[in-house]
């Protein structure tokens, strides 16, 4: 993108990539996604805020000196370390030598580790609510660790009413022409932000929640996120998203993860979301672990109060890409969530048994577990259309 202004001292100089095939290595961005830096420009020093992917930084530096026009940055903020907005931070020190980098002592230790970079007279060190005068603007740092490492951090500039917010409030999906949200279609962008929260940040709720209470006490007009568009419109909107998902409280709906060699199990799976509809559901989302997209059933899991997961027996176990699903809500510590199972098998019902010792792991309101042998049959159907009457109840409590 070109450099965009969001106000006379605040400049947007990322850069979008439409290349990347997975975010990560393992989520699938076919809209791309931005990596956004920020200049701000007081009356006697510039502070860049973030850098961009190391892959793209020859065209930032381009955009900073040719487009931006600057000469001289005194101070680099890195409120994140991942390297998809510290990897331009040595092309910065090569183009601007004097400049000097700002961040807290877990981010110049990183910095160090990722870069070698090792001179100390370089570093500023910075505590939580210290400040860093640029003239007639002014940026006051808060440490909010494990959103999503443990050196993340806020910038505040009070002039502006802008916070720069690291990784928190972002999304999946590059800009296509827009940067603030006033001057856009923000629809597939809200979509994107459940799916990148629940696959990036999904673990560290009770940090989210700690760094809400934190901005809480600041005025704010203006969110500067890493990845996505500049929040102003929808401000309080994104809070609102990002608060519930913190706190694992969910919207109305059911995702129904399952597996299926042969279609049996399948058919469970249909017979299943036949019933929730019958009994008045009607956000229902079906997913073939065996094709979908891991990225999309975390999200979807994450977002409804409601999960039912089923799958065959494969090797005495839970089928593999079901048993992935699971390790997945287990490592992002899925709470607060009505549950229920289903497992099919022909001689060892290993499945069920595993499915429901993992439930019962999570603190979730589970339901149990609909057992069915070789395939669906008027027994079996009616267990499960027995399990969904009650489940349905619960989501209505």
């Amino acid at each position: 993108m070109r450099v965009r202004k969001i106000s006379n001292y605040v400049s947007y100089v990322g850069v979008n990539d439409r290349s990347t095939e997975k975010f990560e290595s393992l989520w699938p961005i076919p809209n791309g996604v931005s990596y956004n830096s920020y200049l701000v420009c007081g009356s006697e020093k510039t502070a860049l805020i973030d850098t961009v992917e190391l892959g793209h930084s020859r065209n930032f530096l381009q955009t900073l000196r040719e487009e931006a026009g600057v000469e001289k940055i005194d101070y680099l903020v890195i409120n994140h370390m991942e390297p998809d907005h510290s990897g331009g931070i040595s092309a910065v020190i090569a183009a601007f030598p004097e400049i000097k980098i700002i961040g807290n002592r877990t981010t110049l230790q990183m910095i160090r580790g990722f870069y070698h970079i090792d001179d100390e007279d370089r570093f500023i060190v910075i505590k939580d609510g210290e400040e860093v005068s640029l003239g007639d603007r002014t940026l006051r740092f808060y440490l909010t660790p494990m959103v999503h490492w443990p050196e993340t951090m806020m910038t505040y500039c009070q002039e502006e009413r802008m916070v720069f917010s690291g990784d928190a409030f972002g999304t999946f999906g590059a800009l296509n022409g827009g940067l603030v949200d006033d001057d856009m279609e923000c629809g597939p962008y809200i979509e994107e932000m459940y799916r990148y929260y629940s696959n990036i940040v999904g673990k560290y709720g009770r940090s989210v929640e700690n760094a809400l209470k934190k901005l809480s006490g600041i005025e704010f007009d203006y969110i500067c996120s890493t990845h996505g568009p500049v929040w102003h419109a929808m401000k309080e909107k994104v809070i609102d998203i990002t608060s519930r998902l913190a706190r694992y409280e969910s919207e109305k709906g059911v995702t129904i993860i399952y597996g299926s060699m042969y279609g049996n199990t399948a058919d469970m799976a249909e017979f299943i979301a036949s019933e929730l509809n019958r009994h008045g559901v009607k956000n229902i989302h079906v997913h073939n672990a065996a094709n979908a997209s891991m990225s999309q059933m975390i999200s979807d899991a994450f977002r409804y109060e409601g999960l039912i997961v089923g799958s065959p027996t494969y090797s005495n176990d839970v089928f593999p890409p079901v048993a992935e699903f699971m390790r997945a809500m287990e490592l992002r510590e899925m709470k607060n969530k009505v549950v229920a199972c289903f497992g099919n098998n022909a001689w060892a019902p290993a499945a069920a048994k595993k499915l429901e010792e993992a439930m019962n792991t999570m603190p979730v309101q589970d339901l149990g577990c609909v057992k069915m042998q070789y395939s669906l049959n008027s027994q079996n159907e009616d267990e499960a259309a027995e399990l969904i009457k009650t489940f349905v109840s619960h989501l209505k409590q």
